[in-house]
């Protein structure tokens, strides 16, 4: 690890002054539990780290009556116990549940899970000079990688590795980005980048920005939700594939379905087709089947990785079959 500055503000006025004068590369410090393995490893070496623990505004989960507000520095298990998020949300609170162990749940922060990096070992690994550390090549699409992309790769095949990211997108929640120049809100899909767009980063935030808060709109009282993860270890771990999914129940046939796969794509991968089609009147097994199938035939697996496409097809069905019921 290399040495840097460490700045402590008390509060976001003194974050954004920081920021507004910070010279360099800055890192900032959440929970720390991606961050600290990052600089461990010297593969991010920046001048400066900003320790965000000390501005409470940050850490709070407030309701109005649009939506249910979640600062970026709220806790994992803060947030998975909340008793709004655990009444209206289940599948945010299953996919909170489902994030590493106690012990991380307790430190990492829901900013935090959203912005982590990739787990792709070539990244990860010191010596290996890949695009996203500003190389030439992937070494994945023709390495090891049984766990990489089947949708929006390419140029770099990494998977998102969020379980929040998901869940949140399937109830169409919104992110709060603060810097020096103001506030800005957009969908959370578009807060990440396909490699296409920029192979060094996994969202938009620019120097100078830092995600504030998760806008969550109330619900309808007809909506359900739901999140299933398949990992390789039966003890805590990254999704293999994961599917988190929303809809309103109206007449036995459900509507503004959102389906979000986790584990496939550098970006959490939303599948318009398969919504459309499970719309289409009461859902059968077979229905939901086919309509995965039919969905998942615009994967493009690696060597190693086509057991994915089977995985999601059993999700998403699982799921579609859960809200319907």
């Amino acid at each position: 690890m290399k040495n840097f500055q460490l700045a402590e503000p008390q509060n976001l006025k003194e974050l954004m002054a920081f920021l507004a004068k910070a010279d360099g590369s800055v890192a900032v410090l959440a929970g720390g539990t991606d961050l600290f393995s990052l600089l461990k490893d010297e593969i991010l070496n920046p001048e400066v780290v900003i320790d965000l623990s000390r501005i409470k505004e940050l850490a709070s989960i407030n309701q109005d009556k649009a939506a249910l507000r979640i600062g970026a520095l709220t806790t994992i298990n803060d947030l998975a116990t909340h008793p709004v998020i655990q009444k209206n949300f289940p599948g945010l609170k299953q996919a909170a549940q489902a994030i590493g162990s106690p012990q991380l749940r307790n430190v990492g922060t829901v900013g935090g899970n959203l912005c982590q990096r990739p787990r792709c070992w070539y990244f990860r690994d010191p010596l290996f000079i890949c695009r996203k550390k500003g190389g030439s090549r992937c070494f994945a699409a023709q390495g090891r990688n049984k766990y990489h992309a089947l949708f929006g790769g390419g140029l770099c095949n990494i998977v998102h590795p969020s379980d929040l990211a998901p869940a949140l997108i399937s109830l169409e929640a919104r992110a709060k980005i603060a810097s020096p120049a103001g506030e800005k809100e957009l969908p959370l899909a578009d807060f990440f980048t396909l490699p296409s767009v920029s192979v060094r980063k996994e969202n938009i935030l620019q120097p100078g920005e830092i995600l504030t808060e998760i806008v969550l709109p109330n619900p309808s009282p007809r909506l359900r939700s739901t999140y299933y993860k398949l990992t390789e270890r039966g003890s805590w771990d990254f999704a293999v594939v994961s599917v988190a999914a929303a809809a309103e129940l109206q007449g036995g046939t459900l509507t503004k379905a959102h389906f979000v796969l986790g584990g496939v794509a550098p970006v959490p991968w939303r599948l318009p087709a398969f919504e459309k089609r499970i719309e289409q009147g009461k859902l059968t097994e077979k229905a939901a089947a086919a309509a995965a199938a039919e969905a998942l035939k615009e994967a493009r697996p690696l060597a190693e990785n086509a057991y994915k496409i089977d995985l999601a097809a059993v999700l998403l069905t699982r799921a579609a079959l859960s809200l319907a019921a």
